[in-house]
């Protein structure tokens, strides 16, 4: 099942064609909006007229998260405060994330989580267990796509009283949450002599914050029973869906009309172009209104796998043995 066919399955010339068309947009709109952004175009002596082809991306300066963590939210801002709709703060182990959404950018997170969550299966039947707190752009994010796709939406919260209640109220079939959480819910019922297996629970879909890979997944697919899918939603990016596993499980399909990815040799400025080659990941927006991110050095260590997937999408695909940082 796809959420948007046209996207998810479009052959490699139409999306390369998409890429260059928003990225022009997005570096004109970044360079004219963003004091940030003006700032570090001229400081590399570069500007946005000089980037014509996907290639020439390469020109442009890299950011790092060292950046995003050192200056004001405001300054990489390309509107007025009048302009945002989502305003949501979030507690990181480098320090504070500031993101601020318009009603766009809310609206194509939404429109990415619809797919990731379709491709994990999830539909109009679905009983979906939401654990974390609400007041996270993400979460909301979340709750909006299993809401459009008809799913029915068990808001957990953070009170594991509260998980408790509910795990015996209602039958939920899928628990979308971080690893930490999950883990937390079945400790909790195993001290209440209860065992998360005996739950009609299929699918769990871990939110990775941290990175790709998730440390805790063979543990919690061997406690839950159930199969296990990814998201990765570093804080600076501000959405949980740029990457995600489908039914295939052979790495991780990147959201390509959105981001713009690229691997880097590690430590170095040379982008690695050979086939299965590992670096670090590098994204840039291709629609951000509110807080564009231009050549964001992830950290994650990756290879590009651009073969269709078994599920039928044509996606590039990003796979990771372990974390660079």
């Amino acid at each position: 099942m796809y959420a948007n066919q046209q996207i998810e399955q479009l052959d490699r010339e139409g999306m390369r064609a998409l890429q260059l068309e928003r990225l022009h947009k997005q570096l004109k709109w970044a360079e004219e909006k963003s004091f940030f952004y003006q700032q570090k175009f001229a400081k590399a002596g570069v500007t946005a007229k000089d980037i014509q082809s996907l290639e020439d991306i390469r020109r442009l300066p890299f950011l790092t998260s060292n950046e995003l963590y050192q200056i004001d939210s405001l300054d990489i801002l390309t509107m007025p405060l009048s302009g945002i709709m989502r305003f949501s703060v979030m507690q990181q182990e480098n320090g504070e994330v500031t993101k601020l959404y318009t009603n766009g950018d809310v609206a194509h997170n939404v429109d990415m989580m619809t797919r990731s969550l379709v491709a994990a299966g999830i539909n109009q039947t679905s009983v979906v267990a939401l654990q974390g707190d609400m007041s996270d752009s993400r979460s909301m994010d979340i709750q909006y796509a299993l809401e459009m796709l008809g799913a029915t939406v068990v808001a957990m919260g953070t009170d594991y009283r509260q998980w408790l209640r509910f795990m015996e109220l209602v039958s939920m079939d899928t628990i979308i949450s971080t690893p930490q959480l999950i883990m937390q819910l079945i400790i909790q019922l195993q001290a209440t002599g209860k065992n998360i297996a005996d739950y009609p629970i299929t699918r769990v879909i871990c939110r990775n914050q941290q990175g790709l890979q998730n440390a805790m997944q063979r543990h919690i697919a061997d406690r839950t029973h159930a199969t296990v899918y990814n998201f990765y939603e570093p804080a600076e990016l501000g959405t949980a869906s740029m990457l995600f596993q489908c039914e295939a499980h052979k790495g991780y399909h990147i959201q390509e009309d959105y981001f713009y990815p690229e691997i880097v040799a590690f430590h170095s400025d040379q982008v690695v172009t050979e086939p299965h080659q590992m670096g670090e990941l590098v994204v840039t927006t291709l629609m951000a209104e509110a807080m564009p991110l231009i050549r964001y050095r992830t950290g994650q260590a990756v290879m590009m796998e651009t073969d269709t997937c078994d599920c039928g999408r044509t996606l590039h695909r990003v796979t990771t043995p372990f974390t660079f940082m």
